[in-house]
């Protein structure tokens, strides 16, 4: 159930890296290559590339992960959500452009804007609905006719956008009662669960908020805390260090709910 997101910062990539033509490429391959075998997802942070002009490496990285791992998800995080037809070019890009499995989706504009995301039956989007940062209270938590936002937001998608394509939610580790909350809304739909490592989720407490019936059913994230595990030349044994560790982590606490 692990998933490493790939947010590559070339500021933070090890020294001999710096001057690469194609490190941010290069640096992301490794990591995947190192982490292939451990994980359930990729998910590469398009803002990342787009900020120095790579999304030729996203394209080629994409390419990569569907070519060397083809049985591990693709999630582009977007975080999409515009008008309709602005929609159905944004979800050409991630279904065409990068060939994403999924991509995550911004709800607030509401159903004409998610349905481009929703009309490939071999692909799926993953709603934004309690998301891992503070500063989602000031939003998400607001109530509305005696309950949050996010569990209205949960509601919709599992009872109406569901019926239209494949869904999942994200719902940060930071907040383990509301990924409870948000399992006992949405039933077996798949969780992306962002917060773990550098922003302190607790993993624990997650995993045995937000497994499903079947004792899956969650995409647990880890970005930074794999990806920078050292700044050295060792950076992809690492990082694959820290997936192992990460996924280990994961297992004991799906066994002992």
């Amino acid at each position: 159930m692990l998933c490493v997101g790939l947010d590559p910062d070339p500021s933070r990539f090890p020294g001999a890296w710096c001057d690469r033509v194609d490190a941010t490429f290069e640096f992301c391959r490794d990591i995947v290559d190192a982490t292939g075998d451990l994980v359930c997802a990729f998910k590469p942070q398009i803002a990342y590339f787009a900020a120095t002009g790579t999304e030729g490496h996203l394209e080629r990285l994409c390419e990569h992960i569907r070519r060397a791992h083809p049985g591990v998800l693709l999630i582009l995080d977007a975080k999409r959500g515009d008008i309709g037809p602005t929609a159905a070019m944004y979800a050409r890009e991630a279904f065409e452009r990068y060939g994403a499995d999924a991509v995550t989706v911004n709800p607030y504009m509401g159903t004409d804007a998610v349905v481009p995301f929703l009309e490939r039956p071999d692909r799926g989007a993953f709603f934004l609905c309690r998301t891992s940062n503070p500063g989602g209270s000031d939003l998400q938590d607001l109530v509305v006719d005696g309950r949050p936002l996010y569990t209205h937001v949960a509601e919709l998608v599992a009872q109406r956008w569901s019926a239209r394509g494949s869904c999942g939610l994200v719902v940060g580790a930071t907040f383990p009662s509301e990924v409870a909350t948000v399992r006992g809304v949405v039933g077996d739909l798949p969780l992306l669960v962002p917060g773990i490592g550098a922003q302190g989720g607790d993993l624990e407490a997650a995993v045995g908020a937000g497994l499903d019936r079947h004792g899956t059913g969650l995409v647990i994230n880890s970005s930074r805390a794999v990806l920078y595990a050292s700044s050295g030349d060792d950076f992809a044994e690492a990082a694959r260090r820290e997936a192992e560790r990460t996924r280990d982590a994961i297992n004991r606490a799906a066994r002992a709910r």
